[in-house]
C-alpha cells in the first residue's frame, strides 16, 4: 500500500469497494473490533482503519455543542479537516490534519459526543467520503457501525459482531482499569446501553448487520476464538 494515503472530510468519492480488496467489521462497542481489525490487517498485510476513531476525532475537535450548529456552520467547520492513514496492519496511524490521533478521543465523555454527532447526515455524509476516498488507494480492514451496509455495501467480507451489554461493560472495565482510570460497572453499562439505543435507532445509518453479513456472537468467545472464525470465512472464500 502507498506509505500514506489522504482523504479530506469533504472530498467526493464515487468508487465502490469493490475497486480495493475491503473488509469490514461492524457493530456496538466493547465486542472487540479494534482488536481483531488490526490483529486481521496484520495477518492479511493491509492498513487499518478506525471509523470511530474519525468520529471521535471530530467530536474532540468540534466540541459538546457541535451537534447543535447549524448545519451551515458545521458543514464549513468540517471542511476543514483532513484526515490521513499510514502504515499498515495494527501500526496503521490516523491522522487528521497532519497530527496523528492519540489517546484524548478515547474517553467515554468524547464516546458520547461522538454518537451525538454520529446521527447528524452531513456528518455522517463528510466521513462517509473520506472513508471511501481512504478505500480507494488503499487495501483495508475497516471497523465501525455502517462500513458493511453503507459505506463498503460491495465490501468482499463483511462481519457483524455482538456481545451482551453486561459483557462490553465488563471488557471495557477491565480495559480503563488496565490504563489506570476509574471505572464503575454499573455506570458503563448504563453508558453502553444508551449509547445502543442511539446507534440502533437514529434515522441515519442505524446500526445494524449488513444482509450478507457473517454476524458472530463474541459474548463466549476469546479474541483467539474469534479471529479464528474471521480468518475461517475469509479463507473459505479464497482469501482478500
Amino acid at each position: 500500500m502507498p506509505d500514506t494515503c489522504c482523504a479530506c472530510s469533504g472530498a467526493n468519492a464515487a468508487h465502490t469497494a469493490s475497486t480495493v480488496p475491503v473488509v469490514t467489521l461492524d457493530g456496538p462497542a466493547g465486542v472487540g473490533k479494534t482488536t481483531l481489525a488490526k490483529r486481521l490487517a496484520d495477518a492479511l498485510g493491509v492498513a487499518y482503519l478506525d471509523t470511530g476513531a474519525m468520529f471521535r476525532t471530530l467530536a474532540w475537535k468540534l466540541g459538546p455543542g457541535a451537534h447543535e450548529l447549524p448545519e451551515g456552520d458545521l458543514r464549513a467547520r468540517l471542511e476543514g479537516f483532513c484526515f490521513a492513514l499510514s502504515g499498515a496492519g495494527g501500526a496503521s496511524v490516523l491522522s487528521c490534519n497532519g497530527v496523528p490521533v492519540g489517546e484524548e478521543i478515547r474517553t467515554e465523555e468524547v464516546a458520547a459526543l461522538a454518537s451525538r454527532i454520529a446521527t447528524l447526515p452531513v456528518v455522517r455524509e463528510r466521513l462517509k467520503a473520506a472513508q471511501q476516498a481512504l478505500g480507494a488507494s488503499c487495501a483495508l480492514v475497516v471497523e465501525g457501525r455502517d462500513m458493511g451496509t453503507v459505506v463498503f455495501p460491495t465490501a468482499r467480507h463483511k462481519f457483524f459482531l455482538d456481545a451482551t451489554p453486561e459483557e462490553r461493560a465488563r471488557r471495557r472495565c477491565q480495559q480503563l482499569e488496565a490504563q489506570g482510570q476509574p471505572a464503575d460497572l454499573a455506570t458503563i453499562a448504563a453508558q453502553i446501553r444508551e449509547r445502543d439505543d442511539m446507534d440502533r435507532n437514529r434515522a441515519v445509518a442505524p446500526l445494524r448487520a449488513a444482509d450478507d453479513a457473517v454476524t458472530v456472537d463474541t459474548t463466549s468467545l476469546d479474541i483467539d476464538g474469534v479471529f479464528a472464525e474471521l480468518t475461517r470465512h475469509i479463507n473459505a472464500r479464497g482469501g482478500l
